[in-house]
């Protein structure tokens, strides 16, 4: 993990939390009903969650009150624009961009000395089977502020609407109770500090409930599709709900995604992109045991390539050359079956969404793409942060060092 931290690929654009920050912080736990991290400083991400203090409780998800409800925590504005590392929801990012985008300005005015609770609110006080899911169409977001410090200034411009009635200017009490206020407070009466809720539409969307859920909305019919097989047995036997259901290592699903137009599968285009060529030397580095250069040096150079790969067994070669050999012989072979030649593993990893998709279902379907095919170091680096780390864990160090190179190349064009 040294070298994804040295390259900026682990925790990277975050915004650091120290001094006064770190007590407010620990305010808004405290108003979630968390304990408090006994860390003086720490960062923390666009959604206001913290690697060290994630550590720090053992609990990934500390800022949530059980898997129905999501919660997030604005200390500065820093935090806008950054991405949100261990998101529970497909759609915490874009709800934190609406945040910033409704109230950049109040929000800048209320870190100057307050901090930010926000509720993202479904509507529904806990999940009690995944069909419950269905009904989530509309998320409220609501605010609220460390110390109360909107209701504090409510009360000052009641106090200042007493102060001028009748000869309630000569009464020391008011006088006395305003002093007060603005000494402990400031003058709070002309600053931005109600933030009225904001509504959100919510589609197709994942979610870590469950086991892991992707809901697709808006096509042929309903989708659910399971991370998690004892969820996915458990919920097929409802017959109440008019809803497709799979389990996300199942064949047909990937067909049923072509069927609904929710994916495309061209081999012929598709054998021609980087991302095959990624995804082939993926699948080259897990048959390859011997060897006697750098994998890094011999992902990179087509003669070391085409060296080791001739010192594998027939078998293997096939199945790491089967897209080309396939176009290769349906120039011939007009009624060749794609079955019959390729490999399962390319049938599924060389899926991508559907061209006529809008970018927030296109990034939705690349990450369950990304779940059903983990063979793209770079998109699963991309979409999928959390296994990537995993298995980040279990290639050689040299392999390493080749994703590592991949993912610098490429991350100017996808936003982190």
């Amino acid at each position: 993990m040294d070298k994804l931290k040295a390259a900026g690929l682990i925790g990277g654009a975050l915004a650091p939390i120290s001094g006064s920050l770190a007590e407010r912080y620990n305010g808004c736990l405290a108003m979630l009903g968390v304990s408090p991290t006994k860390l003086t400083s720490f960062s923390v991400d666009g959604i206001g969650w913290s690697p060290e203090v994630s550590e720090e409780k053992k609990e990934a998800f500390y800022l949530n009150i059980g898997e129905a409800n999501s919660n997030a925590i604005i200390i500065t504005p820093a935090q806008k624009g950054k991405p949100v590392h261990m998101p529970f929801n497909s759609f915490d990012r874009d709800i934190m961009t609406a945040i910033f985008a409704a109230y950049d300005r109040e929000i800048r005015d209320i870190t100057k000395d307050s901090a930010l609770c926000v509720q993202l609110d479904q509507h529904m006080d806990a999940y009690y089977e995944p069909f419950d899911l269905l009904r989530y169409k509309q998320i409220s977001v609501s605010f609220k502020l460390l110390n109360k410090l909107d209701e504090i200034q409510k009360e000052q411009q009641e106090l200042v609407a007493t102060f001028y009635e009748g000869n309630n200017f000569i009464d020391r009490g008011i006088h006395n109770k305003l002093l007060d206020s603005a000494k402990k407070y400031g003058d709070l009466r002309q600053r931005k500090l109600i933030l009225e809720p904001i509504t959100l539409t919510i589609k197709s969307f994942y979610t870590k409930a469950f086991g892991g859920i992707f809901v697709l909305r808006d096509f042929v019919n309903d989708i659910i599709v399971f991370e998690t097989m004892e969820v996915f047995e458990r919920a097929i036997k409802d017959t109440v709900h008019d809803v497709t259901l799979f389990h996300i290592s199942h064949n047909e699903l990937t067909s049923t995604l072509v069927n609904h137009r929710i994916t495309d599968f061209n081999i012929k285009k598709a054998a021609k992109t980087k991302r095959y060529e990624r995804i082939k030397k993926h699948l080259f580095v897990q048959y390859l045991e011997n060897f006697e250069h750098p994998l890094h040096e011999v992902l990179d150079s087509p003669f070391l390539f085409k060296k080791y790969l001739n010192n594998l067994d027939k078998d293997t070669q096939k199945k790491i050359m089967s897209v080309e050999i396939y176009n290769q012989r349906k120039i011939v072979e007009r009624d060749l079956n794609i079955e019959e030649v390729v490999d399962m593993q390319y049938t599924k990893s060389l899926l991508e969404p559907h061209s006529s998709l809008e970018e927030e279902p296109r990034e939705l379907v690349w990450q369950l793409l990304t779940k059903i095919a983990p063979t793209d170091p770079l998109h699963l680096y991309w979409y999928d942060k959390e296994q990537f780390y995993k298995a980040y864990d279990t290639w050689r160090p040299s392999y390493r060092e080749w994703v590592i190179n991949c993912i610098l190349e490429n991350n100017e064009i996808h936003s982190t």
